[in-house]
């Protein structure tokens, strides 16, 4: 295990025992030593544990120790698992709840006899939570609301966790050698920031084999279909899988279908009928009854092909250059997506802009603008370290960064007023800036660091800093983190006031939602794109998973008018770099390409933009 999955199992124990009502003190060293963990660099954890040192290490006593050495060397603990299995799952499941800590948990199990979900539900619609002393009439509110939003959400799954599982499964698909092609479609394909489920489509001659190995997936909780040719799945999240088995022939435009989006799909279809022709998951073949000569000789109707599913890419209906149906032409081959396309008299679409907002239209006049890829990124700002809430260190994280290959690290870590995320005093800070330029000069990374600030935003728009202070970083992430109750009114001119800070580099998390738990803050994201083009700020597009914020769906107008980007991890450990795949999925969404991001620019440029900004 790495040294943050251990501060997981830590951090659950310590869960699992509040739960069970242990010692306070018991509780309290198990979420101090996953703490402590966290400020121990990886290598330097497995020294200390060769040389049985770890005891050495503040908040960390002698029965932590072994417990952190089983951990490491086995990837297990007795222990833990001994603990999960003594504790109603019930009890677990209800954590998921917003508002709902291990004590009040503990109090409702005591007091009600509650031991999940449904029993809390049944207690708060009588009444009876909102009499028990430390909850009241709005925690029992708090908890049905939760309640409800977890019923609701639990239909879908963060794009993230769902790419986790698809992105193995298609590469085991590819390779079943009675497999030609295989892809993931729908919402993933299209990276939406949440998924509903997943969709493979598969290319293949021989189909029980490839059936037999997707219903067979040591992940699979359920097989809740099983065909000739289709299959789903449900894992252990909840999440469903569908397979689709098509002829070679056919699979482009199955793909193309169960990419979709349903808008895209009704308006290529509506072209296609314009066009004389009918378009489906099974070809693209004319409406009328004209005859056709099949591959092995037969004369058939379009329609009885279509019906039969069974036309294959040479039998394609003959059309003329134009795209028009016609008597005489030469025969359209619908090998690729590309191909449909072009079929249509369109430039290739990719998946991620298929939503029916206009990209047809475009894609018709012209090629449509090259998209940002995750290869142009060249580092990111807005990343934390355990000098505040991360739990990696400012080497680990800056290692991490080298590795990505990326030129530069932005540090970010919170500001005084964030104390749940253990903020930085001015004193902290400016320690901070001392190191980060001191390991500049080392050399010991090639990947250069600036040293920036999540800065909060007051209730009033005023920066958590005073200017002499924000005057000595590179750059300044300004970021809403409390009093989200404030009408939009308030809110919009109090961050309309942080993005005219001078100070300000870049406004972090527009919304501050995070996806599947909690709706953002009220706020008119049309005045405050405008203030920020007026004040020459950056917008993040925040690619933590939970977030992509700010949403796809502002980004191009605003780059239009000039507005820049910056794609953002918010990464609190050296994993979380990775999440910049998720942003770029929304920049391409948001039809970005590389000059409307900071973050594709080089070195030396993003040096000088930030040394104009300051100037």
């Amino acid at each position: 295990m790495t040294k943050n999955e251990i501060a997981d199992v830590l951090e659950e124990i310590g869960t699992l025992l509040e739960l069970k009502g242990e010692n306070p003190f018991k509780v309290r060293a198990y979420h101090a030593g996953a703490r402590a963990l966290e400020a121990v660099e990886e290598d330097e954890l497995s020294r200390l544990i060769k040389e049985e040192q770890l005891e050495s290490v503040k908040g960390i006593g002698s029965a932590l120790a072994q417990k952190i050495a089983e951990l490491k060397t086995t990837g297990r603990l007795e222990f833990h698992e001994k603990l999960k299995a003594s504790i109603e799952p019930g009890l677990v499941e209800m954590l998921q709840i917003p508002g709902l800590g291990p004590k009040k948990i503990r109090a409702l199990h005591d007091r009600l006899g509650i031991t999940g979900i449904a029993a809390l539900t049944k207690a708060c619609t009588a009444g009876q939570v909102a009499e028990l002393d430390g909850f009241g009439e709005k925690t029992q509110e708090k908890i049905l609301a939760g309640i409800k939003n977890r019923e609701t959400y639990g239909r879908r799954h963060l794009w993230w966790e769902a790419w986790e599982i698809a992105e193995p499964m298609v590469a085991g698909l590819r390779a079943l050698p009675e497999v030609s092609q295989a892809e993931a479609a729908g919402s993933l394909r299209r990276g939406l920031e949440t998924v509903g489920d997943l969709d493979f489509i598969v290319a293949a001659e021989k189909v029980a084999p490839v059936v037999a190995w997707f219903t067979g997936l040591p992940q699979v909780k359920e097989v809740t279909a099983r065909g000739e040719t289709k299959a789903s799945v449900r894992f252990e999240s909840g999440l469903q899988a569908d397979l689709r088995i098509v002829p070679e022939e056919q699979f482009a435009f199955a793909l193309h279908h169960f990419t979709g989006s349903k808008d895209h799909n009704v308006q290529m279809r509506q072209r296609a009928l314009a066009r004389g022709l009918s378009l489906s998951e099974w070809g693209l073949v004319p409406t009328d009854d004209r005859e056709l000569t099949t591959a092995d000789g037969e004369r058939k109707t379009v329609k009885a092909v279509v019906a039969e599913r069974s036309l294959s890419s040479k039998d394609q209906a003959p059309t003329s250059k134009s795209g028009k149906a016609g008597d005489k032409g030469r025969v359209t081959v619908v090998s690729t997506e590309k191909d449909l396309f072009k079929a249509l008299g369109l430039h290739f679409i990719p998946p991620e802009l298929r939503e029916g907002l206009g990209e047809i239209e475009v894609a018709e006049k012209g090629e449509l603008p090259r998209l940002v890829e995750l290869a142009d990124l060249r580092g990111a700002f807005h990343n934390h370290t355990t000098a505040s809430d991360g739990r990696s260190t400012l080497a680990e994280m800056v290692g991490a960064a080298e590795a990505l290959g990326w030129e530069y690290f932005g540090l970010a870590d919170h500001s005084k007023s964030s104390y749940q995320a253990n903020g930085l005093s001015e004193e902290r800070l400016l320690a901070q800036v001392d190191e980060i330029r001191a390991l500049n000069a080392s050399r010991r990374f090639k990947t250069h660091v600036f040293a920036g600030v999540e800065c909060d935003i007051l209730t009033d728009g005023r920066l958590d800093y005073e200017d002499p202070v924000l005057a000595k970083l590179d750059y300044i992430v300004a970021s809403v983190h409390n009093a989200f109750a404030q009408d939009e009114e308030k809110m919009t001119a109090r961050i309309i006031r942080a993005v005219e800070n001078p100070h300000t580099t870049m406004l972090g998390h527009l919304t501050g939602r995070l996806l599947l738990r909690r709706e953002g803050y009220q706020v008119n994201a049309t005045k405050v794109i405008d203030a920020a083009i007026a004040n020459h700020v950056i917008i993040e597009l925040n690619a933590s998973p939970w977030r992509m914020d700010m949403d796809w769906r502002h980004w191009r107008k605003a780059a239009e008018r000039g507005l820049l980007c910056s794609i953002n991890p918010d990464a609190h450990e050296t994993g979380g770099l990775a999440h910049v795949r998720a942003g770029i999925n929304a920049a391409r969404k948001g039809w970005l390409t590389r000059e409307n991001v900071l973050n594709t620019r080089s070195l030396a440029q993003v040096t000088k933009y930030l040394a104009g900004r300051k100037g």
